[in-house]
């Protein structure tokens, strides 16, 4: 079992960039898949990257490749969510989530653990 607290979120310009931090206590952080999902407003709650026990690989959603990158480190019990070029269309509450398990997973039905979000909010 793991308990996520996110951290990072802000207000930026389109362009910038922004390290998400997700802080998962509990002692099976590394047998955990962890995910990072987002809720813009007045829209239903989307996958945006997640990634697997250590050499167990990552997901992630097409409208991020290439611009976001999910990372975890087990000796900290944190994933991280190094977000790059971030448009408006990226403005959401993102939450950390996590199960215990091998591979990424983008349902988020497939997660039992889940933090209180923080909010990202992209300027054009």
């Amino acid at each position: 079992q793991v308990q996520p607290v996110e951290s990072g979120g802000g207000l930026v310009q389109a362009g910038d960039s922004l390290r998400l931090s997700c802080v998962a206590s509990g002692r099976t952080f590394s047998s955990s898949v962890m995910g990072w999902f987002r809720q813009a407003p007045g829209k239903e709650r989307e996958f945006v990257a997640a990634i697997g026990r250590s050499g167990f690989g990552t997901l992630s959603t097409d409208s991020v490749k290439g611009r976001f990158t999910i990372s975890r480190d087990n000796a900290k019990n944190t994933v991280y969510l190094q977000m790059n070029s971030l448009k408006p269309e990226d403005t959401g509450v993102y939450y950390c989530a996590g199960r215990t398990g091998t591979y990424a997973r983008a349902q988020d039905s497939d997660y039992a653990y889940w933090g209180q979000g923080t909010q990202v909010t992209v300027s054009s």
